[in-house]
């Protein structure tokens, strides 16, 4: 038996049609024809946020920039964990896939999916039965090893249970809304606790996967892992899911608290992203107006719009803009003759991030945007 979907209440409803008005929103902001210059950063940044913040939760904690690297395939900086640094690329190669599957006519929800899925995870791990399920009980601990927050269920219940999850994100409940579908997937993923080690990061992108196959054009936009990773959040998502499993599997309790939960997570974490969007955008414009003003060549100023909102590698925009190796370097060179950036690392690694004017414009243009939310359900 699984955790069933709750009955949602009118402020419940409220806050899926403001979600879904903000999905809509990003859609008409990302549809124009000079979207493409600037909207794959902004990807980009989402992923890495959303890859940082799931495995922080987990102990694994990386700088975002880290993130970013590893989600473009760039060298890292030898000073980090090498089991951050393979947790992080673990959970790039699963959320990549999952991003993948909308296109995936064959797809169909399965046991193996969710195997193959946690495999990449946690590859690196081998002590961790990596793939396959655990074989004795779990006991998940909190701050105090001696006092058990969670008791899974039994092993010899899991495939049982887990034949059951596969078969209900297949058929189940086909008619309730995306994300409360998805935070049900993810509750009881969770609860089941199938695996000896990476349940909550395996729960997690099963909610982003959920989301990317229900039809969601830019999935990335929609997941809530980077939301959930945040100190005050990661501590109230433990505190979600204690009340809402009481200690142990179940599932006869309500999941309504949970399903509050995930809502507000998805409109806090959705006028998140309306910022970043924003901020793309206007930090392009920016730089492109920058470019003229300077007599910069007009490639630069994909150049620039890299080093005001991530990092500026010279291989990744060599390739972008389809220069040579010298074509590429005299550009960054020019670019920090000029004081618009500054190089950071060495080797390898190194990267260069905004300088001089251009971090004068995109700080002010940061500066405009961090309001602080709405909350979307009211107090109390």
């Amino acid at each position: 038996m699984l955790y069933a979907t709750p009955t949602l209440t009118a402020d419940d409803q409220r806050v899926l049609a403001e979600i879904d008005d903000f999905y809509a929103d990003f859609h008409r902001s990302t549809g124009g024809s000079r979207a493409g210059e600037w909207l794959g950063g902004v990807r980009k940044r989402l992923v890495a946020g959303a890859i940082r913040g799931s495995n922080t939760i987990e102990g694994y904690t990386v700088e975002l920039s880290t993130a970013s690297a590893i989600v473009s395939g760039a060298p890292v900086p030898a000073s980090v964990p090498e089991e951050s640094r393979e947790a992080v690329t673990g959970y790039r190669d699963a959320l990549t896939w999952v991003m993948q599957t909308p296109d995936m006519g064959f797809f169909v929800h399965s046991e193996m999916v969710l195997s193959a899925l946690h495999f990449m995870m946690t590859r690196f791990w081998k002590d961790k039965s990596p793939g396959r399920y655990r074989r004795k009980g779990i006991v998940v601990t909190g701050s105090d090893p001696l006092v058990p927050a969670y008791i899974g269920p039994d092993a010899d219940e899991v495939p049982v249970l887990m034949r059951e999850l596969a078969d209900w994100l297949n058929e189940g409940d086909l008619d309730a809304p995306l994300l409360v579908r998805a935070a049900m997937a993810h509750l009881n993923l969770v609860a089941v606790h199938p695996w000896r080690d990476g349940n909550g990061r395996m729960s997690r992108c099963l909610q982003t996967l959920v989301i990317a196959r229900g039809g969601r054009v830019s999935p990335e936009f929609c997941s809530i892992e980077e939301w959930l990773g945040h100190d005050i959040n990661t501590l109230d998502y433990y505190r979600v899911l204690r009340e809402t499993n009481q200690g142990s599997y179940q599932p006869r309790l309500s999941a309504g608290t949970w399903v509050r939960f995930c809502l507000r997570a998805h409109h806090l974490q959705a006028q998140l992203v309306g910022k970043r969007l924003r901020l793309g955008r206007d930090v392009w414009t920016a730089a492109e107006e920058l470019a003229v003003r300077l007599g910069l060549h007009d490639r630069t100023v994909s150049a620039l719009y890299a080093a005001a909102t991530d990092q500026l590698r010279r291989d990744t925009y060599r390739e972008a803009e389809g220069l040579s190796r010298d074509q590429a370097i005299r550009d960054i060179r020019s670019l920090e003759h000029a004081g618009l950036v500054e190089a950071v690392g060495y080797g390898t690694a190194l990267y260069y991030v905004a300088a001089g004017e251009l971090r004068q414009l995109a700080g002010g243009i940061t500066a405009a945007l961090t309001a602080p939310p709405v909350e979307p359900y009211p107090a109390g």
